[in-house]
């Protein structure tokens, strides 16, 4: 469990989508788990595969009671809360009420904004356009690098350098340079044998 700040508690939830799928990349690739998809983003990658996310307006405000029942009615064993950039939001009360019902929290975030929650396991992925604050880095479970070009080896090892021992440490070629980056990735695994590749499998199987 973290620390939390001592934000205002929300017990409504800008929600832009919310499924029941395999988680398609990192750690956790294969499982299946519930995404909770929260509108809001300040930190805008230009490459970013969901910028109907960015926005905190337009999406449908659903209570915590309501998400919960849903991620518990489809017998999903992890709740992934992402963005968006989940963080934006105060998510004790959310994150409480899905580990009531034994079902385990993971997050996908940047990490730009102050760590609420409690969570089974973070993955923090860091970007350039809004870098994560110092104190969420060892705290991170699974650190995902996405690789857009060359420069991303090098702006990655800064992080690795930052976080826990165990931490789990991933190279993940940007979606529509794939073809480009996997290679280079590849080879720099090879030579830099701590990390790991990660694919968006989800897109290669088709499912959301």
């Amino acid at each position: 469990m973290s620390n939390t700040p001592s934000l205002q508690a929300e017990t409504y939830l800008p929600v832009m989508e919310h499924f029941y799928t395999l988680q398609g990349e990192g750690f956790h690739q294969g499982r299946a788990a519930y995404f909770v998809r929260l509108g809001g983003c300040d930190v805008g990658c230009v490459w970013c595969d969901v910028k109907e996310s960015w926005a905190f307006e337009g999406h449908p405000l659903l209570s915590i009671e309501t998400i919960v029942s849903h991620i518990k009615q489809s017998g999903a064993p992890i709740a992934v809360i992402t963005g968006g950039e989940p963080l934006l939001h105060n998510l004790n009360e959310l994150t409480t009420a899905i580990q009531k019902e034994g079902i385990q929290t993971n997050i996908e975030t940047s990490g730009s904004s102050p760590l609420s929650g409690y969570w089974n396991w973070i993955c923090l992925s860091p970007k350039k356009f809004k870098q994560p604050l110092p104190e969420i880095l060892p705290l991170a479970h699974e650190l995902k690098i996405i690789v857009y070009n060359k420069s991303d080896f090098e702006w990655g090892e800064q992080f690795a350098a930052q976080v826990s021992p165990t931490c789990k440490l991933y190279l993940q070629p940007e979606w529509s340079k794939a073809a480009q980056v996997t290679p280079l990735i590849v080879d720099y695994i090879k030579k830099n044998p701590k990390w790991e590749l990660s694919l968006q499998i989800h897109k290669y199987i088709n499912v959301p």
